[in-house]
C-alpha cells in the first residue's frame, strides 16, 4: 500500500508563487557586462520557448522536492513473526572451587566451568525466541547480560567468564535475589531462573530460603542444579599413583538447601555428576521449560523519497548543464569566424 507519511508537505506547493507575488522585485544593477555577441546568444539560447521550459523544468523540480518531502512510503503484506513471552536467566557458579578437575571432555580430565560452559553455551543456543540473561556469581553476583534476544552475546560472555572474578565465595542467596529484581522488572507471564553451583552459601547478605520466598512471591520459578563428581582420585606429592587417595570433591554442596529452593518455587533439583549428566538435565530443562511461541505480525515498511529527490537533482544537473554546453559551443562558433574573418 503506498502512501505518505507527511502529506502536510504539499501545503508548501505555492510557496514560490507567493514569493513572486509578495516580496519586492529585485532592482536593475546600474552597470552590466557588455557582450559583443549577445544578439546570436540570444538567437540560439532565449525568447519565450526557452523560458517557458525553464519555467517548467523549475516548476517540476519544485514538485518533486515537496514530493520527497512528504516522504513517499510502501507497506508490504504483513507477515506473521512468532516471539516468546518467557523470560530466562542464567546462574552461574564462578567461585574457585569451579576450577575441580573431576569431569571428563573428550576423554581428559577437565574443571567443572569448563563442561558448564560447554553444556549451558548449547542449551543457550537452543533456546531461539527466549529472552535470556546471565547472572555470574562468587562472593558477590553481578549481572552480566541482561535478559535479551541476543542468544550469541550471551553465548560469548558465558564463554569469557573467568574464575575469581566475583571472589572466591559462594553467595547463593544474592545470586537468587539479583535474579528476581531483573525478572521482576520486565512484565511476562513466563519467569525461570536456572542456577548452578558445586556448593554451599559461604558468603552473601541474603541467605538462600529467603531469596527462594522472594522468588515465590515474584511467581520467578527456580530450576537448581549441582554440579561436581562425587568421587576423585587425588595424586600423590610427587604426582604419580603414591600416595594417591580418594576424596569426595563435592562434599561442601548443599544438595538440602538446593533442594528446598526448587520446592519452594515450583522448580526441581538437578545433580549432575558428570557433563553426560548434565546435558541431560538442560535437555530435561528444555522439555520442562519449552519456547513457548505467540504469534506477532507486522508490515514491512520502505521509504521511497529518494526516487523524488534523486529525479529532482538529476534534472537540475542536466537544466544547469545544457546552458553551458550550448555557451561552449557558441564561444566556439564565435572564435571560429573571428578566425575566418581575420585570416
Amino acid at each position: 500500500m503506498f502512501e505518505f507519511a507527511s502529506p502536510w508537505a504539499f501545503l508548501l506547493l505555492p510557496l514560490p508563487l507567493l514569493a513572486r507575488w509578495l516580496l519586492p522585485r529585485a532592482k536593475p544593477l546600474s552597470s552590466a557586462v557588455k557582450v559583443p555577441f549577445y544578439a546570436e546568444l540570444s538567437q540560439r539560447g532565449g525568447g519565450e520557448q526557452s523560458n517557458l521550459l525553464n519555467l517548467l523544468l523549475l516548476s517540476l523540480i519544485w514538485l518533486l522536492l515537496v514530493g520527497a518531502a512528504a516522504r513517499p512510503q510502501w507497506y508490504g503484506e504483513p507477515i506473521t513473526q512468532t516471539s516468546s513471552a518467557r523470560d530466562l536467566l542464567l546462574a552461574v557458579d564462578i567461585s574457585g572451587s569451579m576450577e575441580t578437575p573431576d569431569m571428563l571432555l573428550g576423554g581428559r580430565p577437565a574443571m567443572r566451568i569448563d563442561a558448564v560452559k560447554q553444556v549451558v553455551g548449547d542449551f543457550v543456543q537452543r533456546r531461539q525466541g527466549d529472552r535470556l540473561g546471565l547472572v555470574l556469581f562468587g562472593t558477590r553476583a553481578y549481572l552480566q547480560a541482561p535478559l535479551t534476544y541476543d542468544r550469541e552475546t550471551v553465548g560469548t560472555l558465558l564463554w569469557e567468564a573467568q574464575i575469581g572474578f566475583a571472589g572466591q565465595g559462594t553467595a547463593i542467596g544474592d545470586a537468587i535475589g539479583l535474579s528476581v529484581k531483573r525478572l521482576t522488572q520486565r512484565p511476562a507471564e513466563h519467569r525461570v531462573l536456572i542456577l548452578l553451583t558445586d556448593g554451599a552459601n559461604t558468603a552473601g547478605e541474603v541467605a538462600p530460603l529467603k531469596a527462594a520466598e522472594l522468588a515465590q512471591q515474584a511467581g520467578v520459578t527456580v530450576y537448581t542444579i549441582g554440579v561436581g563428581a562425587e568421587e576423585m582420585v587425588q595424586p600423590g606429592l610427587l604426582g604419580g599413583r603414591f600416595g594417591s587417595r580418594r576424596i569426595n570433591p563435592s562434599r561442601d554442596l548443599d544438595s538440602e538447601t538446593l533442594q528446598a529452593i526448587a520446592d519452594k518455587t515450583g522448580g526441581r533439583y538437578f545433580r549432575a555428576h558428570n557433563p553426560q549428566e548434565l546435558v541431560q538435565i538442560y535437555a530435561e530443562l528444555d522439555r520442562l521449560e519449552p519456547v513457548e511461541q505467540e504469534a506477532e505480525s507486522y508490515r514491512p515498511l520502505k521509504s521511497l523519497y529518494i526516487l523524488p529527490l534523486g529525479a529532482a537533482l538529476a534534472i537540475a544537473l542536466l537544466w544547469a548543464a545544457v546552458p553551458l554546453l550550448a555557451n561552449g559551443l557558441i564561444w566556439g562558433s564565435t572564435a571560429g569566424d573571428s578566425r575566418r574573418r581575420t585570416s
